[in-house]
């Protein structure tokens, strides 16, 4: 792959238009704003990041990751655009020195697809039509269509988001940057050959992306299995290496904050991620600046963590970038880093499948949320197969406008009860699960 030809701030959807522009903005900062200023993006804000929300403690939720993530991932992009500028001069005064703020666009985006109730959501809406009610559907749809619904993924739902023309809003989705969309797709496959149930786009967005990627000049590879993927875009690596830093120690910032790691084993998993010698010094610096608050000293040595493995991240993408761009580097960016901080970075890892996404709270909030989804897609699904009934009619009333929820196709039908359930806030959804069940009463 080519620098020059990878970085393309050709709108999908715009191809052949040339909107007057009346600001400086480049097109992907203007990428960037129409995240930053869109309802998918504001919903983020009540759906569950690992924790639900507790009330009087403040902890992250995917609005709050996915800012966080993207400040990472414009410094990640900086420096790499910095470095490989000086291995590279003929990249300099390039969209190249832009990557900063595509890899920012990009990690605002990449939790977009998310149901409510995160992984447990995902979780319903794969069972509900490859072990529930939804799995006579098998024989009314096609083979490419069924792998994409017993194997939904927020990663997929994603770019869907960005680019599949809903009912009532403008031609070509958000139509964003071909570079900008291609640094989202993770999983550069479509579901049929998906290992773990991970890919990048549904059926209905395989073209998209197979335009993109022409136009990028991404080259497909041999996935081992005789199909055929595409190599990841570099960029992806930086997203997922934002996503992977962020996500990882801001669990454990938030177990702290809310008493499940107490400040000991706190201050021992970050202070891991150093040698003695750097340990010593960060003691002595949190004596030195007066932090006498526990909360404050975790602040202190989660921002300490971030900057070593961004800084960690921004070398093996250098390192490594004759292999990125070869399309065989395997595996991520911080399963790369030096010997030190990828010890600590499996230690919290391990810690959090045992004592934090297997936590009381965290399971409880789990259980719920697979039960309203596993509801909601009932409910649904069934108004769509039998429309002409009065329940039915009264439930696809409630859905707005821009699904296809009355398409003659049954796939289109289907799609479109995933579209709105998937966009829910999780209180929404608790609110619909709690209005068709009887449960409550609208107050007027």
């Amino acid at each position: 792959m080519n620098w020059q030809k990878l970085i393309s701030n050709k709108r999908l959807g715009q191809e052949r238009q040339h909107p007057e522009r009346h600001d400086e903005r480049t097109e992907f900062k203007r990428d960037y704003d129409r995240l930053i200023f869109s309802a998918p993006f504001r919903r983020l804000q009540n759906k569950t990041q690992v924790f639900p929300l507790p009330g009087s403690i403040f902890v992250h939720n995917r609005l709050t990751h996915s800012l966080e993530v993207a400040s990472v991932g414009m410094s990640l992009g900086n420096d790499v655009a910095r470095l490989l500028t000086k291995k590279h001069p003929e990249l300099r005064d390039t969209l190249f020195q832009e990557i900063g703020t595509i890899v920012a666009a990009a990690c605002l985006a990449h939790d977009l697809g998310n149901p409510p109730f995160g992984h447990s959501g995902e979780k319903a809406i794969q069972a509900y039509f490859k072990d529930g009610p939804g799995k006579h559907l098998q024989s009314q749809v096609s083979p490419l269509f069924w792998a994409d619904i017993t194997r939904f993924d927020g990663n997929a739902n994603a770019f869907r988001l960005l680019t599949h023309r809903f009912k009532g809003r403008r031609a070509g989705g958000f139509v964003m940057t071909y570079t900008t969309l291609a640094s989202i797709v993770k999983y550069p496959h479509p579901s049929l050959f998906a290992a773990k149930n991970k890919f990048g786009f549904f059926t209905s967005e395989y073209e998209d992306y197979q335009k993109i990627a022409d136009e990028l000049e991404i080259p497909l590879m041999a996935m081992g299995n005789g199909h055929e993927r595409w190599a990841r875009h570099p960029l992806v690596f930086l997203v997922e290496a934002a996503d992977d830093i962020c996500y990882e120690i801001m669990d454990i910032e938030d177990a702290h904050k809310l008493k499940l790691l107490s400040y000991d084993e706190t201050e021992s998993l970050l202070l891991g991620f150093f040698p003695d010698d750097k340990q010593q010094h960060l003691r002595q610096r949190i004596v030195d600046d007066g932090i006498t608050d526990n909360n404050e000293k975790v602040v202190f040595l989660r921002a300490s963590v971030i900057g070593l493995l961004e800084n960690e991240c921004v070398q093996v993408f250098v390192n490594h970038e004759e292999e990125i761009l070869a399309g065989t580097f395997a595996g991520s960016l911080v399963d790369a880093i030096s010997d030190i901080p990828r010890a600590a970075y499996q230690r919290c890892t391990k810690l959090s499948l045992e004592r934090i996404y297997k936590s009381k709270i965290v399971i409880d909030i789990e259980l719920s949320g697979y039960k309203i989804m596993e509801t909601l897609m009932e409910q649904m699904i069934d108004a769509v197969l039998y429309p002409e009934r009065f329940y039915s009619k009264q439930l696809i009333q409630r859905v707005s406008s821009q699904y296809e929820i009355d398409a003659d196709d049954l796939e289109t039908r289907i799609m479109a009860v995933i579209d709105y359930i998937s966009g829910m806030t999780d209180i929404y959804a608790l609110d619909v699960y709690q209005k068709i069940n009887g449960i409550s009463l609208p107050i007027i």
